[in-house]
């Protein structure tokens, strides 16, 4: 049992995430570089980041580039929500 939609810290990256695909079946999505330091809580880092990404195209739950783009608001430091 795990669960779902709830981005943790650790796997194989440096953040996983356990979803459920268009058949059903639960999957889980690694994301992040371990050996890079986020820097969330700095306004021009995360816009940055959404820019460079396009994070506000980012509709598909179980891909790692839906989780990254927001990350922030998961494992961030007094972040709001999106902010693209």
């Amino acid at each position: 049992k795990v669960s779902l939609g709830n981005p943790t810290k650790g796997g194989r990256k440096k953040y996983q995430v356990y979803v459920k695909n268009n058949k059903g079946n639960v999957i889980k999505i690694s994301y992040g570089d371990s050996g890079m330091k986020s820097n969330w809580n700095d306004d021009g880092a995360r816009r940055s980041f959404a820019a460079r990404h396009q994070c506000h195209l980012k509709k598909d739950r179980t891909k790692a580039g839906y989780w990254s783009c927001r990350s922030h608001k998961d494992f961030g430091r007094n972040v709001s929500g999106r902010f693209w």
